[in-house]
């Protein structure tokens, strides 16, 4: 049974977020932007994967670094310090002239987009254990909408504005709430507390490459797979409306949006009532199946009315897959090892996102422009296989927090 947090907690909760639906708006609206300014200034569909993929790779060293950092020194310090980050990743990216300060403003994002699990350590600091799951859904559905509201202003910035306004107003944003958050947001770590001691995740990783037929192998590589697909098409989504739909920078947001608000209303909504009636396997098992489907409808779709028609079914898909998938996880894992579990599935999806850009927009500009929505199907059909040999999974009589997938890795923002 979940129990709600208490008043005192929700209040302090409510400024994290708060402060990281904010940072999720301007983080939001210059992605779906970002491979229009590199085709501006000559870039080829390959070097937009790798522009793409330079943020994972920063985000991936940055991360342990950031919750080390935050166990010594404070989580309200550590947020504060990856907010300015942003800022100054996104003035680089109005101001950029060349195609290296793309590169250097991807860089500077993904280092500090790294406190994404800083801020989820702030709940675990501010939040009772049996209402956590409830809380990082909170956060989960803030990011959320985070995401469906920035894609849209970022265009309608562009338009109005210019190509310089986006990045700038993204900064302005973030600005203000560095300060709302130095305001507003209290540290969570009591002082003199000891840092907790993580296993090393090494171990646990290499036994899902040698073991892939263990559960909570089976649905590490579902997870990681999964994401693989996911992030194919998000890497190349703008050059492909773009290329076969005359999408422009001035309207691609909107689009990001439309697929942030149906994954918002998927996920705070419809998914409880789906897995309380399907049970988490089943609807694994249909993620897999509907997600398929929509990679494959929209290399068919013959004009943008009948794409908005087949767009659902991708956020439809990864709402049932990614969730439902890291809740197995959660209870296929020993409890001693859940932490260690999720770590590698992260690594595992991580990895996924910075190989997913660069295979993606290599068969687009190479093989043809509906290349990577087959790859992406071809990945997913075979998650989906591997679901069906999965063998379900009965609940644990004690209460365990189920960890809630970052938004950053499933909507679309690639944060």
């Amino acid at each position: 049974m979940k129990t709600r947090p208490l008043p005192s907690e929700l209040q302090q909760l409510s400024v994290l977020i708060a402060t990281c639906c904010i940072d999720m708006i301007g983080f939001a609206m210059v992605l779906p932007l970002l491979p229009y300014y590199a085709l501006r200034l000559k870039a080829t569909p390959e070097m937009i994967g790798l522009m793409t993929a330079a943020f994972s790779v920063a985000q991936l060293l940055a991360a342990p670094y950031w919750g080390r950092f935050s166990d010594r020194y404070g989580r309200r310090p550590a947020l504060l310090i990856g907010l300015s980050a942003a800022a100054v990743a996104y003035v680089i990216f109005g101001l950029a002239d060349a195609l290296w300060l793309l590169f250097l403003s991807r860089l500077v994002q993904g280092a500090g987009g790294g406190t994404t699990g800083v801020a989820q350590a702030y709940v675990a600091d501010t939040v009772r254990p049996s209402g956590r799951a409830r809380a990082l859904g909170w956060l989960s559905a803030a990011t959320s909408a985070g995401v469906a509201i920035g894609p849209s202003v970022g265009s309608l910035s562009h338009a109005w504005f210019g190509p310089m306004a986006p990045g700038i107003v993204a900064a302005a944003l973030c600005l203000i709430n560095v300060g709302f958050a130095w305001r507003w947001l209290p540290e969570s770590r009591k002082p003199g507390a000891a840092a907790t001691q993580r296993k090393p995740v090494l171990h646990a990783a290499t036994e899902v490459i040698e073991h892939p037929g263990r559960p909570v192998s089976q649905l590490i590589w579902i997870y990681s797979v999964g994401m693989l697909a996911f992030a194919s098409l998000t890497s190349v989504l703008a050059l492909y409306l773009d290329a076969e739909h005359g999408v422009t920078e001035k309207t691609i947001g909107y689009f990001y949006s439309y697929v942030g608000l149906l994954s918002f209303v998927m996920r705070s909504l419809l998914l409880g009532p789906i897995v309380e009636r399907l049970g988490e396997t089943r609807t694994m098992r249909y993620g897999t199946s509907i997600l398929v489907l929509g990679l494959l409808a929209y290399t068919v779709a013959p004009n943008l009315w009948v794409l908005a028609l087949i767009i659902p079914l991708v956020p439809i898909g990864t709402a049932l897959l990614f969730p439902s998938t890291t809740a197995l996880m959660s209870r296929a894992a020993a409890k001693e090892d859940l932490g260690t579990t999720m770590g590698v599935a992260q690594t595992f999806a991580g990895v996924a996102r910075v190989v997913a850009p660069i295979l993606a927009t290599a068969a687009f500009q190479r093989v043809g422009h509906a290349a990577p929505f087959y790859f992406a199907a071809g990945t997913v059909a075979l998650v989906g296989l591997m679901s069906l040999k999965f063998q379900p999974i009965s609940m644990h009589t004690a209460e365990t927090p189920v960890p809630v997938p970052k938004p950053s890795e499933e909507g679309g923002a690639g944060r």
